[in-house]
């Protein structure tokens, strides 16, 4: 018989008038993987806030090897062996890679009242080198390093102490396949040291491959804890959302001619060290693709396009022949974009969900240089409503929503504003299955009302279901191109990757 590690007893938590988890109550064995699953706003998330010290417990108790915790923050909750890798950026700018995996840990390396931080640092860098992060220096400040590179910091401050329980809250999203087989090579470590490791994750198949069991959440309320060898990604789809969901998900059309109408020309844009010489056309009424490896150079590309970068070379010029060369004049001209880092790119975390969907809109919404405060809700509420945000009122802020539903909430701001040319990257990135299939229509319905999509995605299944044509990108280069065809497969658009 599994031995118990760690039993959550009626465990409740509530926003406002939001209640974000409802007496929830779940055992969890030694060495096992536990898969936590549920649609954005299910309260996957804070659930596991609470078990790590972020969020206190309005009610109920966690147990960790028969001993009541009181966990107050992160630091103590490492302190008892719990610890968390947030779908989010967790690392801390201005501090080196060493002072982030150590923060709050500086103690292990203070004698007589001085830090040895030498000491600190080759430590940092030992453990840099048993994870196979030779690239990651100890000595930098993490600011140098990109997303996937802090997240891959992360893994080391969250694992190298082997905690008995590790949290992992939809980390692998910001994560290239290398990077997720890195981490899913730490999960099996320490299941195989006799500890635990719950995973949070929107990629079912994922959840069945590398999970035990999988417990669902449902509204803040516990569905089923079910075993992953004798369930299927549609049993879980019905587990999360409580009903079928239906076969349409991608596109079905196939053989549809894209329009000969430029709408959009990139020539020669390149980024020093990033991306050389991108040259292509977008068409009124198509979803084009980009897709590579996380490290292609396609993200940065998005961001150029959208006037996002300041060294940026060559040009992106409208069909009037306007050149977007800032971020307002994208606007202006009826452009939008959504950036992976959503957080620090696309969203101000601590304003309001009203102010962040009406910020690009504000000049169209004016009235006689007056802006009305009613006015400005309803807009909000319309098109916060039209992507099912999950919210206590439109006054919340932002930063208090789960990773989905700011991904929502972004989404609502360039639906909001109408936009002609719409840069999507990574526009379903942390998102559950209802609402990709939600993503996903909208996508069709805004190509088939004339507007044109860039679509930047790490998901193979999603460039070949959305898209019209695919660019594929290695090495800051455009590798190839494929039409939309229903013989395509992912073993065409791998071998062009890598």
């Amino acid at each position: 018989m599994a031995e118990i590690i760690l039993e959550a007893q009626n465990v409740s938590k509530a926003f406002g008038i939001t209640q974000a988890v409802n007496k929830v109550s779940l055992t969890f064995n030694k060495g096992e993987i536990r898969g936590l699953i549920g649609e954005n706003g299910s309260g996957k998330s804070t659930f596991v806030s609470m078990l790590c010290g972020i969020y206190p417990l309005d009610e109920g108790k966690f147990i960790l090897e028969g001993k009541e915790l009181n966990i107050k923050n992160q630091v103590e909750a490492n302190l008892n062996g719990i610890s968390i890798i947030v779908q989010e950026m967790g690392t801390l700018s201005g501090l080196t890679v060493a002072e982030n995996i150590f923060l709050g840990h500086e103690s292990k390396f203070v004698q007589y009242g001085i830090k040895n931080t030498a000491a600190m640092n080759r430590e940092a860098e030992r453990l840099l080198n048993e994870y196979g992060f030779y690239h990651i220096n100890a000595t930098s400040m993490v600011d140098h390093y990109t997303f996937e590179d802090r997240k891959l910091i992360e893994v080391v401050k969250a694992t190298y102490f082997n905690p008995k329980i590790l949290v992992i809250d939809e980390t692998t999203t910001a994560l290239s396949q290398h990077g997720r087989e890195e981490l899913y090579k730490h999960m099996k470590r320490i299941k195989e040291e006799g500890n635990t490791v719950i995973f949070i994750s929107h990629d079912l198949s994922e959840v069945i491959e590398h999970c035990d069991t999988i417990s669902v959440l449902r509204d803040g309320e516990l569905i089923d804890t079910v075993k992953s060898s004798e369930v299927t990604e549609d049993d879980l789809k019905l587990l999360m959302v409580g009903r079928e969901l239906g076969s349409k998900y991608y596109r079905t059309d196939y053989g549809e001619p894209i329009s000969h109408e430029v709408v959009l020309s990139v020539e020669n844009v390149s980024i020093p060290g990033q991306i050389e010489n991108i040259s292509f056309n977008l068409h009124k009424g198509e979803i084009l693709g980009f897709g590579g490896l996380s490290d292609c150079g396609m993200h940065e590309l998005g961001k150029a396009i959208f006037g996002a970068v300041y060294n940026r070379e060559g040009q992106v010029m409208l069909a009037d022949g306007t050149n977007i060369d800032s971020i307002p004049v994208a606007i202006k001209n009826n452009m939008a974009y959504t950036s992976k880092d959503r957080d620090n790119e696309s969203l101000v975390s601590n304003e309001t969900i009203r102010n962040n969907i009406c910020l690009p809109s504000v000049s169209d919404l004016a009235e006689r240089g007056m802006l009305w405060s009613k006015k400005l809700k309803q807009f909000a509420e319309k098109f916060a409503n039209m992507m099912s945000v999950r919210m206590a009122n439109i006054d919340q802020f932002v930063f208090e929503l789960s990773g989905g539903n700011k991904q929502k909430v972004v989404l609502a701001r360039w639906l909001g504003k109408d936009s002609d040319i719409i840069i999507l990257d990574s526009p379903t990135r942390g998102i559950d299955v209802k609402v990709k299939a939600d993503i996903y229509a909208l996508m069709d319905d805004l190509r088939r009302k004339g507007k044109s999509i860039i679509m930047i995605s790490e998901e193979i299944q999603e460039l070949l279901g959305m898209s019209d044509r695919i660019i594929i990108m290695k090495d800051g280069k455009i590798s190839a191109e494929f039409m939309r065809d229903p013989e395509l497969s992912e073993e065409d658009l791998i071998k062009t990757m890598i």
